[in-house]
């Protein structure tokens, strides 16, 4: 995965959403920096993927394009904070059941874009290893929680029409998305049982973006193929 990142950001595939984000990462300096290196580091492996590139990924839900997304941003961030190999791996093998685990809900088919669902978990990751690599690790439940509940209550219904070049940018959107959730998780904020599909429980949550995303979105699954095959 971190092969094709590279070659998507120095190829010219697709609609370069990599490429372009990069350039933005020069502009900022810190923790900024590093979540805008993120976001492009995700969205260049799909600029290349959807491009044509024949480099292999490893995949999540059968998904290269969310293997992608989770873990290059964790990658990204485990660079950053200076974290031993064996906990990246932890970090990543953390993202990916994550990742999974939400779409134990949403089913094989559904027009509920994926990168939303592995974006989330690469924030759960990147908490993980941070929270980790400070000895907090009292925390990692309870954030990890409250960043899931962030992250599908915001972006959660981003449509998938397919794939193709529109992925990267909507991986970049996600990524962006998920880490924001992090940040309000960081700082104790979470969204209230009662706000839209917030339930009681982070697992009840899930089930509910799921159950949303499962029976509620298939009509909109079957309408964009309709369109798509101009019916």
């Amino acid at each position: 995965n971190s092969a094709i990142s590279k070659e998507g950001l120095k190829g010219f595939y697709g609609v370069e959403g990599g490429r372009i984000s990069i350039k933005n990462a020069c502009l900022s300096e810190g923790i900024n920096k590093i979540r805008t290196q993120a976001r492009a580091a995700a969205a260049a492996g799909s600029d290349a993927r959807m491009g044509g590139c024949s480099l292999p990924v490893v995949i999540n839900s059968g998904s290269g394009n969310q293997g992608i997304t989770i873990t290059m941003p964790i990658v990204v961030f485990a660079h950053y904070f200076e974290v031993d190999h064996e906990l990246l791996l932890r970090g990543l093998a953390l993202a990916n059941l994550i990742s999974v685990h939400q779409k134990k809900y949403i089913g094989s088919l559904s027009a509920y874009c994926g990168a939303t669902s592995a974006a989330t978990a690469a924030a759960c990751g990147i908490a993980y290893i941070y929270l980790t690599s400070k000895g907090e690790r009292e925390k990692r439940y309870s954030i990890i929680c409250d960043t899931i509940t962030n992250s599908i209550e915001t972006l959660g219904g981003m449509v998938c029409d397919g794939a193709k070049s529109s992925c990267a940018a909507k991986i970049s959107i996600a990524v962006e998305n998920a880490l924001m959730a992090l940040q309000l998780s960081m700082e104790g904020k979470v969204f209230k049982p009662g706000e839209g599909m917030t339930m009681e429980e982070p697992e009840d949550t899930i089930s509910a973006v799921g159950r949303m995303a499962r029976v509620g979105m298939k009509s909109t699954d079957v309408e964009i193929l309709n369109i798509m095959l101009g019916n």
